[in-house]
């Protein structure tokens, strides 16, 4: 059996949330149709996919560091320990890990990074569906909390609307302190709960 494992990441940078990341190894015996980079799908279309990658591959699992985590490690480090917890997570060992972009996690089988791997290698495509789709959950969540920021639409991502909720609320406790327009908006407001 392949038991190839594809891990993505998202979330890298967003100025709110955590960041997320999934590994997935698919089973071989049932194709998906239409798999690819979540960023070339629309919401419903990701959703959908998101489903039947959960459905039918072999075994997957997201996993995501904190705020505090990112604000400690920084960003790569971060997304770095996502994507380890996601691979450790696995209930199926892999016998290697495919990573989209330049960098690998520390973990304990064979991994490889893939520049552009979420466009070219179908498991970190399918990996990167799963990632986007948890991450858009949480923020639809956090926006529940926070609705003054604009979660529900713009993800956390460093939007117009975004900085101007900065300007106008001040900053949350699910803020990126460590990302520039953030540590601007600190210093001009106090933290709110």
């Amino acid at each position: 059996m392949n038991l190839v494992c594809g891990v993505d990441e998202a979330g890298r940078g967003p100025l709110a949330g955590p960041v997320f990341a999934a590994a997935v190894i698919l089973d071989t015996g049932r194709p998906i149709a239409g798999i690819t980079d979540s960023k070339k799908l629309a919401p419903a279309r990701r959703e959908n996919l998101a489903h039947e990658i959960r459905s039918y591959a072999l075994a997957w699992s997201v996993a995501s560091a904190s705020v505090e985590e990112i604000d400690a490690l920084n960003i790569l480090q971060a997304s770095l320990l996502a994507m380890r917890r996601a691979v450790e997570k696995l209930e199926v060992t892999p016998r290697e890990v495919l990573v989209d972009g330049l960098h690998c996690p520390c973990v304990s089988v064979p991994a490889r990074a893939i520049v552009r791997g979420d466009a070219t290698v179908i498991t970190i495509a399918a990996a990167s569906i799963l990632a986007k789709v948890a991450r858009d959950e949480e923020m639809l969540s956090l926006h529940q909390e926070f609705p003054q920021y604009g979660f529900d639409r713009h993800k956390g991502y460093c939007t117009r609307s975004h900085l101007e909720a900065l300007q106008a609320h001040g900053v949350s406790r699910v803020h990126r302190r460590s990302f520039a327009p953030v540590r601007l908006a600190l210093g001009a407001r106090e933290l709110i709960p």
